[in-house]
């Protein structure tokens, strides 16, 4: 698919700067950066952007990027990645968005972080998504996984 418009973070002075500032806060925080990547992944498949992965030697540092869809039934992910992909998803979903991230949810999360740490994690999920939601809307190109 032919993209629409060059990245609207390019075309627009002064966007992509706060953009990056803010990622760069969320990643100060102490939520592992293997956590950000899984939620940023996650997020991303629920949105319909799509990544490309290195095959052969050069594959993703974190070999559990490509089951990240099956994060429930998988073995591989800690119960704190566990709560943090609950509440991408819910968050990004918003299913009931008068509870879209319900208690239960919620004391998943905050069981394994702290208010910083969740807080951080809550932005890191809407920015993920404000990014996806522009990249699909301008049909940009798979991105290669950093």
């Amino acid at each position: 698919m032919t993209p629409r418009m060059e990245n609207p973070s390019l075309v627009v002075p002064g966007a992509l700067q706060p953009l990056l500032d803010l990622t760069e806060v969320i990643g100060k925080v102490g939520v592992p950066q293997s956590t950000l990547d899984l939620v940023r992944l996650r997020v991303s498949e629920i949105n319909g952007r799509e990544y490309t992965f290195p095959d052969g030697p050069g594959q993703p540092a974190d070999e559990r990027l490509p089951r990240v869809a099956g994060w429930r039934t998988e073995s591989c992910f800690d119960d704190a990645e566990r709560a943090a992909l609950e509440m991408a998803e819910a968050v990004t979903l918003m299913t009931d968005p008068q509870d879209m991230a319900s208690d239960d949810i919620w004391e998943k999360s905050s069981g394994h972080y702290t208010d910083e740490q969740l807080g951080a994690l809550v932005m890191h999920i809407g920015l993920v998504n404000f990014w996806n939601r522009v990249n699909v809307a301008t049909r940009q190109e798979a991105a290669a996984w950093r």
